[in-house]
């Protein structure tokens, strides 16, 4: 079993700054690309930032230069540091992992609950 959890949601305030973390835990071998995706009410989820296990990185055009992922891989951990919030970043957000749960060459996807994050303008 593998479980990601996140957690660092919250309600701010336009400008203002949140983190989000979300922690793998369980049955793993190695963690691949981690990254964060975020639903609006009534849009499709959609990708805002991933890393991969060497830390290359990408964002989506509406993020960049606000928002910064990061992971600690002794933790198995991905941060998501958000400042400049905007009302427009209102979401659920999601935390996504690619997982290989043994030496097997077999990955999987794995998602967290969700974290809402809220910014009032």
């Amino acid at each position: 079993q593998v479980q990601l959890v996140e957690s660092g949601g919250g309600l701010v305030q336009a400008g203002g700054s949140l983190t989000l973390s979300c922690a793998a835990s369980g049955s793993i071998f190695r963690i691949n690309a981690m990254g964060w995706y975020r639903q609006a009410p009534g849009k499709q989820r959609e990708l805002v930032t991933a890393i991969t296990s060497g830390g290359n990185t990408n964002y989506a055009d509406s993020v960049k230069g606000r928002f910064t992922i990061s992971r600690d891989n002794a933790k198995n951990t991905v941060y998501l540091q958000m400042n400049s919030l905007k009302p427009e970043d209102t979401a659920v957000y999601y935390c996504n992992a690619d997982i290989q749960r043994t030496w097997l060459p077999y990955r999987d996807d794995y998602w967290g609950q969700g974290t809402q994050v809220t910014v009032s303008s």
